[in-house]
């Protein structure tokens, strides 16, 4: 009745026949695809170990920008954030 690789029927009413099927075990439920991940220390999600090392990433990046960075460019960046949010604020208090 399922239609696919295991999704659920778009149909209303095969939706509810697939409901009943599914909780009085006539059909079994169905499983979540697990992504394969080959190595030996492969995480269990790939999308949280993705997201952590672009955390990390970003955390590094800033604070290394800002030894590189000269004082008057600090200062630069500094203004042109600063008026970028004083132009929000105006335009969103109209």
């Amino acid at each position: 009745m399922t239609i696919g690789k295991g999704k659920r029927p778009r149909d209303p009413n095969q939706l509810a026949a697939w409901t009943v099927a599914v909780s009085t075990g006539q059909i079994p439920e169905p499983q979540p695809e697990v992504p394969k991940v080959t190595g030996s220390a492969a995480p269990a999600n790939i999308s949280e170990y993705m997201a952590a090392i672009g955390r990390k990433g970003g955390q590094i990046g800033g604070k290394r920008r800002l030894k590189t960075m000269t004082k008057a460019e600090r200062s630069k960046v500094a203004a042109k954030a600063a008026k970028a949010r004083w132009k929000q604020a105006k335009k969103s208090s109209r």
